[in-house]
């Protein structure tokens, strides 16, 4: 795609993201990378749904403001998913509402934040990495996303909210639906001892879609 073609996508998933109440308010951000190594972001405190595509900000490769209005406060988040996760070419941060209060929840185990539910959980989100709570902003949330080694492509930031990478903008979005979906699902059957995919059908989709999984204690 085009410059203007991906300023025009960030803008358009961006109001759908929000027109549909994924990310309230000024919340959530959304990035790109472009060809040159530098990348497209959503300024700060711009909301979603009235995004004007030549008002986001471009960044050079090292992550200084070329053109358009200042910059979110999570570029450090931004930039660890992008240092660690080679094929990433676009992150997604919302303040989804299910994906903020499953983040909240004391049991959850910050290897895998949710069991594996449905097919398509695991399809678009492989599985999920809970961080503490960093204040928005903090560049000591990288070093926390960088702790995880670039692997996983979802993950929860504690009473705050998803941040998922993709391969492509629109693959990041549909993944961090499926998460703000399998969230809800979580919180609809807490306590009644739902049924999961066994293991064996976990190894028939990452065999089948080349689902990748971290192993379980690479993450502490």
């Amino acid at each position: 795609m085009t410059e203007a073609t991906l300023r025009d996508e960030i803008c358009r998933l961006g109001r759908s993201l929000f027109e549909r109440r994924l990310t309230p308010g000024s919340s959530g951000n959304i990035s790109v990378r472009l060809h040159d190594g530098g990348w497209l972001v959503t300024p700060t405190n711009a909301s979603l749904g009235s995004l004007d595509p030549a008002r986001l900000s471009r960044l050079d490769p090292d992550g200084r403001l070329m053109s358009g209005d200042a910059p979110t406060k999570e570029v450090p988040l931004h930039t660890a998913l992008y240092q660690t996760r080679g094929a990433a070419r676009a992150v997604v941060h919302l303040h989804s509402t299910h994906s903020v209060a499953l983040s909240m929840l004391p049991e959850i185990d910050p290897r895998a934040a949710l069991p594996p539910m449905t097919a398509y959980y695991l399809m678009k989100c492989g599985a999920t990495a809970l961080v503490p709570y960093f204040r928005p902003g903090d560049p000591a949330v990288a070093d926390a996303i960088k702790g995880l080694a670039g692997k996983y492509s979802s993950v929860l930031l504690a009473n705050h909210g998803p941040v998922v990478s993709g391969d492509t903008l629109e693959a990041a979005v549909f993944a961090i639906e499926e998460l703000e979906e399998t969230a809800k699902l979580y919180l609809l059957l807490r306590g009644l001892n739902p049924r999961y995919l066994t293991p064996a059908q976990v190894a028939d989709l990452t065999k089948v879609f080349g689902v990748a999984l971290p192993d379980a204690h690479d993450h502490t």
